[in-house]
C-alpha cells in the first residue's frame, strides 16, 4: 500500500493551499530582516509550523511541530492510513543566484526508509521579496523519492548528505521508492571511491608537510 496523499493529486492540492495561505498573510518581515534569506526562511517556517496542521485538516492526525533544531523534521504527522510523514521545510529566495540546501544524511534516510510506512517529505517554497513583502511563487510538497537524481547531489559530510544541486532547478518525477533508493546506492557507489581518492591525496600532502617540519629546528 502506498500513501494516498502522494500517489494522487492530494499533495499538489496541499502545495496549492500552502501557497495561498502564505500569500494571504500580511507582511511579516521588517525592514531590518527582509534582506536576510535566513530570516525570511525562519519566518516562513514558523508560520507553517503553527498552521500546517490546520492546512492538512482531516488528512492528518497526531500533528506535531515540536522537534529539536537538528532533527530530521520541522513538523510531522500521521495520515489516516497510518503513514508517518516527517516534513522538512526548504525555502529559496529567487533573487539569489544559487542555493544548494542539505536535505538529509544518506545513513539517516536509509534507516528511516527501512519502514515502508515512513515518508521523508520536502516542502520546498520558492519566493521573491520586494521591500518587506514576500510573494510565494512556487510550492512543492513531495517525498524525497519524487526528486529526480538529475537535480540532486551528494555532499561530503559524514556518510554523505543528499543535497539539492541548485534550488533554481527542481525536477519532480513521481516514482517508486525502490527505484529511487537503488539510484541512491548507485550514486554512492561512485561517490565513495572519489572521496577515498581525495583523502589519499590529502594524506600524501600532509606527509610532505610533516617531513618539512621534521627538518626544521625547534625554535
Amino acid at each position: 500500500m502506498k500513501s494516498k496523499i502522494f500517489y494522487s493529486a492530494t499533495h499538489e492540492r496541499i502545495a496549492a493551499t500552502v501557497k495561498k495561505f502564505l500569500n494571504s498573510q500580511k507582511d511579516f518581515m521588517s525592514v531590518g530582516t527582509s534582506s536576510s534569506p535566513r530570516a525570511a526562511g525562519d519566518a516562513i517556517e514558523e508560520l507553517l509550523s503553527k498552521n500546517f496542521g490546520a492546512i492538512l485538516g482531516n488528512l492528518a492526525k497526531d500533528y506535531s511541530s515540536s522537534f529539536a533544531r537538528r532533527a530530521m523534521a520541522d513538523f510531522a504527522f500521521y495520515d489516516k492510513d497510518g503513514f508517518y510523514n516527517v516534513v522538512d521545510v526548504k525555502t529559496h529566495r529567487l533573487e539569489t543566484s544559487f542555493n544548494m540546501p542539505n536535505l538529509t544524511s544518506v545513513e539517516r534516510l536509509s534507516r528511516f526508509y527501512e519502514d515502508d510506512k515512513n515518508y521523508f517529505v520536502i516542502l520546498n517554497i520558492a519566493y521573491s521579496i520586494k521591500g518587506t513583502h514576500i510573494k510565494i511563487k512556487e510550492v512543492h510538497f513531495v517525498p524525497i523519492e519524487f526528486l529526480s537524481w538529475n537535480c540532486l547531489t551528494i555532499g561530503a559530510l559524514g556518510w554523505g548528505q543528499i543535497q539539492i544541486a541548485n534550488s533554481n532547478t527542481i525536477e519532480i518525477v513521481p516514482q517508486s521508492r525502490k527505484k529511487w533508493m537503488l539510484q541512491l546506492c548507485d550514486t554512492l557507489a561512485e561517490f565513495y571511491p572519489n572521496e577515498i581518492s581525495k583523502i589519499t591525496e590529502r594524506i600524501k600532502h600532509f606527509e610532505k608537510i610533516k617531513k618539512f617540519w621534521l627538518k626544521k629546528a625547534d625554535a
